[in-house]
């Protein structure tokens, strides 16, 4: 039924107010009444009216910080190399990399054949791509093992339905057949003519691989695979070694991988080992040999190996045992080395061991670094016969730096460091890692950085603390320029490694997932009581920020101690939990059982209720608050904040500032590119230093007294 009431038009004033219609939900024999339901009637132009009513009142409110925002988004923009260039990989014949340039919002991806000193080839400029676009961001990328084709594919919505593409790299023709509705995966067989690719189905979940051949009809393509459990996502990789293509079939804690010969195109892709409800492993390359990284019978992982003719576990042999207290997060495996991604104490590790035959895993050997909180990426390591290991390090005071690692010698050669032309002393940050006993006792670890020359150990220092607590992820302790900007006003920032992620090990993500969700909660407010009670800020200094689930948690936290935050942002927040995990239409939906619970089932319908945020706003005073959305996000709804703030709104007893802002151009991620990007941050710092007192454009030496209200 179509909304015609227009009845939330007030003067500017005052807020936009979204009339209740009353929506009513039956589950378990038990009544909710949901009166912003008619918020999700998107097709409606009532709906999309209200959005940009809200966007044109977070636009005035806001007004008074344009000033700011233009200092903030000036210094963001004065400490990133505008001309740069990505350090160069060699792959076979071929170095390739990306460079940027000045006023330009993407990267240019292109090589140099045989040395660095050769001609350029520009292989894909994004930046011409995304003329005239709203947004724009390439999904794959990727060349064809004799580095004649390149597969590439974009979105121009931000809904991560992506169309694929095919260019000759010898010709610059780019192919008539052009593959729409396809998601991140692809890859090459060893032919170079024949390609794999996912496409998407009505929920947006990954459900089919396809195989294509160059210069044939799409429509023409054949099913190599439908998967129809609607719980798990299709993908397609291959080994490092390049041997072998893997089909990889993952539903959140459950994961199952088939292989095929990346040289045989058409051959069948055979089951390794069956899946199992609640086991994952991973599968790499070595020899006659698979490696199997599993996590069956132990939760921090362990390494198997199986003969690749006779791959069933029955033949598995153990590599590398359980430990109770590293997690091995992934591996690689070059021919003669093969390294692990670990964790452990809630720091990153890396292991490397050589791998002098089939059988033998030996001479481990750890990666030292340079500081005692850090955190590291790796990088492609195309080349399987490599003897060294790339991978970006950065701490919260060291800037991104790229490594080449010797496994043989430890050899340690920073290839490049990023640079802040504006100027950056790290002697001036000081990092520090804090431990936190949560209320059942768990020590929960803070990340936290500070300009030490403004920072006062007294409560007077503002603050913005920051968490995820979601899915496994781990929120390292990295650099970020931007934050600069809050750092040189006095404003400290920490992170929170609630349970949930899997910085201690995978009982860190058990412990918060399912019915014991509430963990990542008391985790994050234990950590904000620490802070304040140890003196490194106050409640009316304290600001938080979380995204996505990061931001369920803003919501939760929120509505549980509004008197512990003075101020809130909530990223893309995921509130709605209960009405959105009882609608498997929803891309994701049905994958994250494993993570929320299914409401079917009445416990987990009754625990989600309990802590869901939208369904648990109450009349009390809360936070001022920024709450954002994107109207094309698949992962969260643009409706799930809309209604959010909504219901806020007509609740609160307060009169704090309350703003939400809908991207009407973009999805999950926020704008694309680099400037709009920046501007984007320049606004939600904005939104912070004016609610904590900082207002003043110029960074300042003296924290002032923040507002205690503001109509809204």
């Amino acid at each position: 039924m179509s909304v015609s009431n227009t009845d939330w038009i007030k003067p500017t004033a005052l807020p936009p107010i979204a009339p209740r219609r009353p929506h009513t939900i039956v589950q378990h024999g038990e009544t909710r009444v949901d009166d912003y339901y008619w918020l999700r009637q998107r097709e409606d132009p009532t709906v999309i009216a209200y959005l940009k009513a809200e966007n044109a009142y977070t636009e005035q409110m806001m007004a008074h910080t344009l000033a700011l925002q233009e200092q903030l988004y000036a210094e963001m923009k004065g400490r990133i190399q505008e001309i740069d260039l990505s350090v160069p990989e060699k792959i076979d014949d071929y170095f390739y990399y990306t460079r940027m340039e000045q006023g330009q919002q993407y990267p240019i991806h292109c090589r140099k054949r045989a040395s660095l000193d050769a001609p350029e080839q520009v292989l894909l400029d994004e930046n011409r791509l995304a003329k005239d676009q709203a947004y724009f961001r390439v999904g794959a990328i990727k060349v064809s093992p004799d580095h004649c084709w390149l597969a590439y594919s974009t979105d121009t919505t931000g809904g991560e339905a992506y169309t694929l593409f095919i260019l000759n790299l010898d010709s610059g023709e780019l192919l008539a057949e052009q593959i729409p509705n396809t998601s991140y995966s692809v890859e090459w067989a060893n032919d170079n003519r024949t390609l794999y690719y996912n496409v998407l189905d009505a929920a947006k979940r990954p459900y089919r691989l396809y195989r294509h051949t160059l210069g044939t009809d799409p429509a023409q393509d054949t099913l190599v695979y439908h998967e129809t459990d609607e719980a798990f996502f299709v993908w397609v990789g291959k080994t490092s070694s390049k041997a072998y293509l893997l089909l990889l079939l993952s539903a959140g804690v459950t994961s199952e991988v088939r292989f095929a010969p990346a040289d045989q195109p058409e051959a069948e892709f055979k089951i390794l080992q069956p899946r199992q409800h609640e086991v994952e492993y991973a599968v790499a390359h070595h020899g006659n040999r698979f490696l199997v990284l599993t996590n069956e019978g132990a939760p921090n992982f362990k390494l198997m190996e199986a003969p690749i003719a006779e791959p069933h576990k029955t033949n598995w042999r153990e590599l590398i045992p359980h430990h109770q207290d590293i997690l091995i997060e992934g591996i690689h495996v070059f021919r003669d080395f093969l390294v692990r991604f670990e964790r452990e104490a809630g720091l990153k590790c890396i292991r490397i061991s050589t791998l002098n035959s089939d059988t033998t895993v030996d001479a481990v050997r750890d990666v030292t670094f340079p500081e005692p909180t850090y955190t590291f990426n790796p990088g492609m390591n195309a080349d399987y016969n490599a003897r060294t290991l790339r991978f970006t390090y950065s701490s919260p005071v060291t800037p991104n730096s790229v490594i080449d690692h010797d496994m043989a010698t430890g050899n340690w050669d920073v290839k490049k460091q990023d640079e802040i032309p504006s100027g950056y002393n790290p002697s001036q940050y000081r990092s520090e890692r804090l431990m936190v006993t949560a209320p059942d006792g768990k020590q929960v670890p803070i990340s936290l950085v500070y300009n030490q020359n403004l920072f006062k150990r007294d409560g007077s220092n503002p603050m913005l603390l920051t968490a995820y607590g979601s899915y496994g992820y781990s929120y390292d302790p990295s650099f970020d320029a931007k934050r600069m900007s809050l750092l040189d006003r006095g404003v400290s920032f920490a992170v929170a490694h609630i349970r949930g992620g899997s910085e201690m090990g995978r009982a860190w993500f058990e412990e918060a997932r399912l019915l014991h969700k509430k963990n990542s909660f008391s985790d994050f407010i234990a950590c904000a009581e620490h802070l304040i009670a140890q003196g490194y800020t106050s409640r009316d200094r304290l600001a938080i920020l979380g995204g996505s689930a990061g931001g369920l948690l803003m919501g939760a936290v929120t509505n549980m101690r509004p008197d512990l935050f003075h101020t809130v942002i909530a990223d893309v927040p995921f509130v709605d939990v209960i009405s959105t995990m009882s609608d498997p239409t929803i891309p994701l939906t049905v994958i994250e059982y494993d993570q929320w619970g299914n409401p079917a089932d009445k416990a987990s319908y009754d625990y989600m209720k309990s802590y869901s945020p939208y369904d648990n706003v109450t009349a009390q005073a809360y936070p001022h608050m920024l709450i954002t959305g994107g109207l094309d996000d698949p992962r969260v709804q643009y409706w799930e904040p809309a209604k959010w703030a909504a219901r806020l709104r007509a609740v609160k007893t307060d009169d704090h500032l309350l703003l939400l802002k809908i991207n009407m151009d973009a999805g999950h991620a926020g704008p694309s590119g680099r400037y709009s990007t920046l501007r984007e941050w320049a606004f939600k710092y904005a939104f912070v230093l004016d609610r904590l007192g900082l207002g003043d454009p110029s960074p300042s030496a003296a924290p002032a007294t923040p507002p205690s209200s503001s109509s809204g």
